[in-house]
Parts: C-alpha cells; structure tokens; sequence
C-alpha cells in the first residue's frame, strides 16, 4: 500500500499496473479488500511471479509503492503545503518541520495484509499542532493528504487527525526518514493499518467531508482501525 506497504532498504518500486495486475488479473480481480488480503497472504512460497519478494521478512519492512517511480526530495526541495478550510494556509519547508516541537511515539506496526513490526519508533510533529497554526475552519470536518509520488491518497477525520499519537514523521526507527520509507517526511497513524500513513507526504488539504483515499477506492475501509476494521481480528497496536 504506497505505505505501506512493506519495504526495506534496496528494494525495487512496483508500478500499480503490475502490482494490481499480478494479484487479480488488473482491476477486475480487485473486487474486496478481504479478497486482496487473502491472495497476498497466499502468495508466500508458492508465487511464481516473484511478488512475494515485496512481503516483509526478518521483522522488518520492504520498498513497496503503487507509482510507476517517486521522485525523491531533500531538505532543499521538499515542501508541505496546508490548506483548504484554514485561516492561515502554510508551507513547510524541511528545516521549518525540524524546528518545531517534537514527538516521539514507539508502537506496533500493522500492515492490513496482517504483517505486524514491532516497537517501531517514529518522530516527528503532531499534525494537531500543524492545525491548530493553520486554524481550521469551524465547518471542517476531514482531512485529504496527497503525495509527491502524484498517485497516492488518504483520509482522516478532523477528529481523528486530532488525535496525539497521529504525526506529520521526520524520524523513523530513530534516523532520519530515507525514500524507500516513504521520506523526507510521511504521515505516521499509529492505532490504524499501515496503509493510512501516507508515504511521500506533500499535501494537506483541510476540507468539509471525508474524500477516500488510493486504497479505499479499492474497497479497503475509510475508517482503518487495527482490529476493527477490512474483517480482520488482528490485536490493536501498542
């Protein structure tokens, strides 16, 4: 799931045709999100194609991506833009991020496809922070955020994009976010699935109504809590 979306360093990028392709034969056989879980799960040791290669191994994460190639920013080019329903629209450069308060969260991982890291350490900025700078309009409800991959989309409620363990990251497993891992700066929802945390974050558009996101258009579900939500039982992150 562009985010993830299991990755590790050194991984090759998947385009969204061969990805959506190989598992159902292009978008007709991506009828369920339940469907996609079971024929990712099954693809381990019996995947002739080589995408099992992008499952994650060893407890750790592999470079997936639904763009055919991401550009990759730095602390010279990057920007995040805040707008839409606001008072006061923003962008950030890289430096501007580093320079406000920080927070640190140390929780599970959980890919909705049901791999699971744990004690995965990120940092970075409350996004509540960043919207409470930008003053958001008292008829918002919703969230879009979009990414410089130029394919990738979510969603969060305002009341969920409130929440202090929901971050704009910087730092992940205590180093600096790198490409593969979806940096210089990705969005980090730790009590939903993986694929919530937007990789390559460049937009943030406050708005009045939820506007579902790359996976859910795919029938993956908007509201994306870990044990709750796409017919899983998986244990919520901590």
């Amino acid at each position: 799931m562009n985010p993830e979306s299991p990755e590790e360093r050194g991984g090759t990028p998947v385009g969204r045709r061969v990805f959506l392709g190989t598992l159902g034969l292009g978008a007709l056989g991506v009828l369920t999100a339940p469907a996609l879980q079971r024929g990712l799960e099954s693809l381990a040791g019996k995947d002739p194609t080589g995408l099992s290669g992008l499952l994650p191994n060893g407890g750790g994460f592999r470079y997936y991506s639904v763009a055919a190639s991401v550009p990759t920013k730095n602390a010279t080019d990057y920007r995040l833009t805040i707008g839409g329903m606001v008072d006061h629209p923003r962008t950030y450069t890289l430096a501007d991020l580093r320079a406000l308060p920080q927070t640190r969260l140390v929780k599970d991982v959980q890919c909705v496809t049901g791999w699971r890291v744990p004690g995965t350490p990120f940092e970075g900025v409350r996004l509540s922070d960043l919207l409470d700078a930008a003053g958001v309009h008292p008829t918002a409800r919703a969230l879009r955020f979009t990414c410089f991959d130029g394919t990738y989309t979510e969603s969060l409620t305002l009341a969920q994009a409130r929440r202090p363990d929901v971050l704009v990251a910087l730092r992940m497993q205590d180093k600096d976010i790198g490409h593969d891992h979806g940096g210089p700066v990705r969005l980090y929802v730790a009590p939903m699935y993986f694929y919530k945390s937007a990789k390559w974050l460049s937009g943030i558009t406050v708005s009045d109504r939820v506007r579902p996101g790359y996976w859910e258009n795919l029938g993956y579900d908007v509201d994306a809590w870990v044990g709750r939500s796409n017919g899983r039982t998986d244990e919520p992150t901590g």
